[in-house]
């Protein structure tokens, strides 16, 4: 997927109605993970696991991702992060 032509968010609108489910790519454009939830000034990313089953929760801040809305209106972000380095991360728990 090309994000160049894709509008980014306004931080007006990094608000859990718009962020909760979007899809988080890394490098190489890997689908790595999808926004459980936010936390704060941080985005809870479940990372592996197959259909939320088995997923870990990770918590990064906002400024980390690049949020984005493709043409269709769908809402997703780009990070240098690979899926690994992700779950290396330590869980989050709220």
């Amino acid at each position: 997927m090309d994000h160049t032509s894709h509008a980014r968010l306004a931080s007006t609108e990094l608000t859990p109605d718009i962020l909760e489910g979007a899809t988080i790519y890394g490098p190489d454009d890997e689908k790595i993970g999808s926004v459980d939830h936010l936390h704060g000034s941080q985005v809870v990313i479940d990372v592996g696991g197959f259909l939320g089953i088995g997923a870990k929760p990770v918590a990064v801040t906002t400024s980390q991702l690049d949020f984005m809305r493709d043409e269709d209106g769908d809402v997703h972000a780009v990070t240098s992060w690979t899926k690994d380095q992700l779950k290396a991360m330590p869980e989050h728990r709220d």
